[in-house]
């Protein structure tokens, strides 16, 4: 326990805790991670059950560029040691669950964290009533510690288990055995529809006799909908046993109840979407619950507990990743993706480890007095577009974090531009870098239908030939450049797909995008050349 507050608490040392830590210490914060397990990550050491990650790993990529690479790399964090890249710990494209153990591990150490382990937060409270009031957490030990601010960095550590009379009485995806030969010419029933669902399914299709998996709502496939935590294809061979008529099925619709008779076996009440919601009984030998996650509210004193939102799943959060509704607790990691919930990635490693460094930003810009990193750029058309087009072509946040993060390019003093790099661009009008100013933000984008067309016909890709008259008509990831006036959208450019994701054409894409910047009334010194 420390006399003085700390500057931040982080509660939970997983990989958006250690990357939190590791900035704030570069940033010369006082700061301690509180983590509840013997070791960082504890929640990688059981999930996923069948320990593959999804999350992809692209050793061989064509190129040396260390920030290009990290769009093919969904596992690494963020740090200036090249040897803290995850390809050095794995070769697989789908790596082992064990692997981002051992590499968490090493980053905390290589960086020398202050990560308290096995010390779990059990209660939170503030220190007073006023909005600049702190925070005390007591751990399991009763120990004591106190910051100025909370940020919770501790992902969705609670099962989310749905309200169905008699689920207590099913089997837990958190404890289910693993061993395909435990359901042997069984019959099973899976609840959920999602990667963890999909993956329990297809680790059971060698010996279980009939496999049912449930849920509301139909299977969203990520490659069509863009949001990584969709079904994705490593989990989706159980699809191919269905469609193929060998004694599995999807069913769309609802569990009314479960019951278990003396025998063991399950009585299932199911009401089918599909058919006017006629409930019939379905039996079988196992029910699997794998419906997901949520986080865990209830260290929290009633004083300080977060509004809960998304059927009380997530915190509720503003622009800058704080509670709605307490002052002073911030959020980190998988936890803002409340923020872009199933639209982009900042559920993820490879979204919020941006995020993340956006974060400690704005925590310098609230807090420290401390403005948004920037460098200058002439205020001509020519000098702008460059910029967007270097940006685009090579970074790897914008990329990752699609529509969420975005570039700002703002008028200064002086006759020249400020450019800041990867402002939420849902905080870009809270900041003090774009007050009374005109705005530009320059993010990557998929079309506002992309999830509705077929990711397969090649006559959606209408603009992947470096046309720019369809652009903005565009359903694929291209860049979207727009002009902002108190608050008013002025202007708005899409710039043409590209099948390589190359946006450096002279005619399709710099010579529009320079055109767009000349025609912004009130942006550009008068007599600026293109």
């Amino acid at each position: 326990m420390h006399d003085e507050p700390l500057d931040y608490l982080v509660v939970g040392g997983g990989p958006a805790g250690l990357q939190l830590g590791h900035l704030l210490q570069t940033a010369g914060h006082r700061y301690r991670i509180l983590e509840s397990g013997p070791t960082p990550g504890t929640f990688f050491r059981t999930y996923p059950r069948h320990r593959t990650l999804i999350s992809i790993n692209k050793v061989h990529t064509g190129t040396d560029d260390p920030e290009l690479n990290l769009r093919m790399d969904w596992n690494s964090l963020l740090s200036p040691d090249p040897d803290l890249r995850f390809p050095r710990y794995s070769r697989r494209y789908f790596p082992h669950a064990d692997d981002l153990v051992r590499y968490l591990a090493d980053f905390a150490e290589t960086f020398k964290l202050d990560l308290a382990l096995d010390t779990r937060a059990v209660r939170l409270r503030r220190d007073g009533d006023a909005p600049d009031a702190g925070f005390t957490v007591t751990d399991q030990r009763g120990t004591e510690h106190r910051a100025r601010r909370l940020i919770m960095a501790t992902g969705l550590s609670r099962p989310h288990i749905p309200d169905i009379p008699g689920i207590e009485t099913a089997e837990s995806y958190a404890t289910v055995p693993v061993d395909p030969e435990d359901f042997t010419d069984q019959r099973v029933l899976i609840l959920g529809k999602g990667n963890s669902a999909l993956e329990t399914a297809d680790n059971l299709v060698e010996t279980a006799a009939v496999i049912h998996v449930a849920g509301p709502h139909a299977i969203r496939l990520a490659w069509n909908t863009h949001y990584v935590g969709h079904l994705r294809a490593v989990n989706n061979n159980f699809l191919d046993t269905y469609q193929l008529k060998s004694q599995n099925a999807l069913l769309d619709g609802h569990v009314r109840s479960i019951a278990r008779d003396e025998g063991g076996t399950y009585r299932v009440r199911f009401s089918f979407s599909r058919a006017d919601e006629a409930v019939k009984e379905l039996r079988y030998d196992r029910v699997i619950v794998c419906t997901g996650f949520r986080f865990d509210a209830s260290p929290f004193d009633p004083g300080c507990r977060p509004e809960l939102v998304i059927d009380d799943r997530f915190a509720a959060l503003t622009p800058a990743y704080e509670s709605v509704n307490v002052p002073g607790l911030y959020f980190a990691g998988t936890l803002m993706q409340q923020r872009d919930f199933k639209k982009s990635t900042g559920g993820f490693i490879h979204g919020f480890r941006y995020a993340v460094r956006a974060l400690t930003r704005i925590l310098d810009e609230r807090h420290h007095a401390r403005p948004w990193p920037g460098r200058p750029l002439a205020a001509t058309p020519r000098a702008l577009a460059d910029a967007v087009v270097a940006r685009v072509n090579r970074s790897s946040a914008l990329w990752q974090q699609f529509g969420v993060l975005g570039d700002l390019l703002v008028p200064a003093p002086g006759g020249e531009f400020r450019h800041h790099e990867e402002m939420p661009v849902a905080y870009a009008p809270l900041s003090p870098v774009t007050r009374g100013r005109d705005h530009l933000t320059v993010t990557l984008e998929y079309g506002p239908d992309h999830d509705k067309v077929d990711p397969f016909d090649i006559t959606v890709r209408r603009t992947a030939q470096n046309s720019a008259e369809d652009a903005f008509d565009a359903s694929y990831l291209h860049p979207v450049i727009r002009h902002w006036r108190g608050g008013e959208l002025l202007g708005t450019h899409h710039m043409a797909e590209n099948l390589e994701n190359e946006w450096d054409h002279p005619e399709a894409h710099h010579a529009p995008l320079a055109r767009f910047f000349a025609g912004q009334p009130g942006l550009l010194p008068t007599g600026a050349e293109v």
